[in-house]
């Protein structure tokens, strides 16, 4: 390996060590930090590929902060990226998680631990209210985009449709705009 593409490793490893050794709250939770870190902080992604990674990573089976750091990974570094990135995003949270594990019983019975989630809990809400806004700047205003913006926030909040049947149904919603589109002579770009 070359010294530049380890330090492009190393670079990325660094960087999700840091989003999943200081991010509580889960996957979500990291999204704003992976778009400030990706796209503000190491121009490795553009606003666009940024949304298009999250929906591929939600869209995909496992977390979406480790699906999101393995993209990233790839388009900046190839396979020894890729693997950087995951490896960097996982650690912090296996170590954490396996020394818990010796204690957890007594770990979850300390009051101030349970006071300290009582207060990250409200924090992890507006962190990830934080991440669906900036990358909402990003998303097409259109009546179309914003129908179906609304129509799978209402099935998603209320349960009434789970994750897969609504990325597929939106997936489809959008082939068959663009279809219709190309018939009308105005496809093109979806944005």
């Amino acid at each position: 390996m070359t010294d530049h593409r380890f330090s492009q490793c190393w670079k990325l490893f660094s960087t999700f060590f840091r989003i999943g050794a200081f991010t509580f709250g889960g996957g979500y939770a990291m999204i704003p930090l992976i778009h400030r870190e990706a796209v503000e902080a190491n121009h490795w992604v553009d606003d666009q590929e940024i949304l298009d990674i999250i929906a591929i990573a939600e869209s995909t089976p496992g977390p979406i902060a480790i699906n999101s750091a393995t993209f990233i990974g790839y388009k900046v570094g190839g396979l020894a990226g890729s693997a950087a990135a995951t490896l960097g995003v996982v650690l912090p949270s296996f170590l954490v998680i396996s020394i818990i594990s010796l204690f957890f019983t007594a770990f979850m019975e300390n009051r101030w631990v349970a006071w300290a989630f009582e207060g990250i809990r409200p924090a992890v809400v507006i962190l990830i209210l934080g991440a669906v806004v900036k990358m909402k700047k990003s998303c097409p205003n259109d009546l179309f985009h914003l129908l179906i913006l609304g129509l799978v926030f209402v099935l998603a909040a209320t349960g009434l449709v789970s994750t897969i049947p609504l990325l597929v149904s939106t997936a489809l919603c959008g082939i068959l705009r663009q279809l219709f589109l190309a018939r009308k002579g105005k496809a093109g770009d979806p944005s």
